[in-house]
This record gives structure tokens, C-alpha cells and sequence, in this order.
């Protein structure tokens, strides 16, 4: 672990110096926590909810911290379980299964003003939606967060090679969807 990195942990630790010290976690990591949640969820008002509580979660769960890993994956770990739930609850509410829930996401990326994607960028977002949950979390976060396996497996709690077999899915499908698709 990096010294600036441990000294960020330190700080979170002390109360005295706490508030400021998440200040800055939030600084600097908000954004890419942001589009981590958005990716998954596709609507910027969800993002920025699941966001929020993520980031409550964080604050409420600094006293068990204990650094063992980076801020940043603890963080990533926190944002993928609020993303999970929001997405279950939400499918739970709306009472339908899997593939509507797609085709419902699919609706709203198309819909969204935020988007400002050529349409090769659409397709892929769509194509990305159409991977099971897990898949598209793991592609996700292994093309666009470009994590490493190591840092996944420790925030999703799955095997590194379990990971590149999802991976390896993922691109795969994503790849027939593209090529039928034109």
C-alpha cells in the first residue's frame, strides 16, 4: 500500500481529523464510483442515489475499516452491493423478470438525455445490457474501470478464474450481438 494511501487511512481513523479525511475519499473517488453505479443502472438519477447511499454507507462503516484493503476497493465493494440491491429491488417492485428488466434498461438508455454516445457507443451499451447481471459487472469493471482480477475478486468475492471465464462470456456475446446487429 502507498504511503498517501496509508496516511488516508490514518486519518480516517482518527476522529479528529475523520470528516476531513472523507472529504477528500469522496474527492477523489466520487466520480469514478459514479459511472461504476451507472453503468449498471443506466439512469443518472439512480446513479446519483445509489451514489449517495453508497457513500452514507461508507461514512457509517468507518469505524470498521480496518485497511486491510485499499480505500478504493472497500469503496467499490460498497458502491456493487448498493448497485445489486437498488437492481433487485427495483426488479422486485416492477415485478418482472430478468429479460424485461433488460429491455426496460435498454428503453431508458435510448431515452437518456445524459447519453451523448455516437450510435456505435449505443450499441455496445445496449449489447452490454444484455449480459446477465454478474457478466456485465465483471466486463464492466474489467474494460471500463479497467480493474485488475486480483482487485475484482476481493470486491465481488469470486474466484480470479471464475472472473475471466465471465469476462471471457461477456465478450463474447457482446461480440455476436455486434456483429448480427450490423
Amino acid at each position: 500500500m502507498e504511503l498517501e494511501e496509508k496516511a488516508l487511512i490514518r486519518s480516517l481513523q482518527k476522529s479528529s481529523t475523520r470528516e476531513f479525511a472523507f472529504t477528500q475519499l469522496v474527492r477523489k473517488y466520487q466520480e469514478a464510483l459514479y459511472w461504476h453505479i451507472r453503468k449498471m443502472v443506466v439512469v443518472h438519477e439512480d446513479a446519483d442515489d445509489v451514489l449517495q447511499n453508497t457513500l452514507i454507507k461508507a461514512w457509517n462503516g468507518l469505524d470498521n475499516f480496518r485497511g486491510d484493503s485499499k480505500v478504493s476497493t472497500w469503496l467499490f465493494k460498497i458502491a456493487t452491493n448498493e448497485t445489486l440491491s437498488f437492481l433487485a429491488q427495483k426488479k422486485m417492485k416492477a415485478a418482472i423478470n430478468g429479460e424485461e428488466y433488460e429491455t426496460e434498461l435498454i428503453a431508458q438508455l435510448k431515452a437518456d438525455s445524459y447519453f451523448d454516445g455516437n450510435e456505435a457507443e449505443k450499441k455496445l451499451q445496449e449489447a452490454i445490457l444484455r449480459l446477465p447481471e454478474k457478466q456485465r459487472l465483471v466486463f464492466n469493471m474489467k474494460y471500463f474501470d479497467e480493474m485488475k482480477y486480483e482487485e475484482m475478486e476481493e470486491i465481488l468475492g469470486t474466484s480470479t478464474g471464475a472472473l475471466k471465464a465471465s469476462y471471457h462470456h461477456a465478450t463474447k456475446k457482446i461480440a455476436a450481438y455486434l456483429t448480427e446487429s450490423v
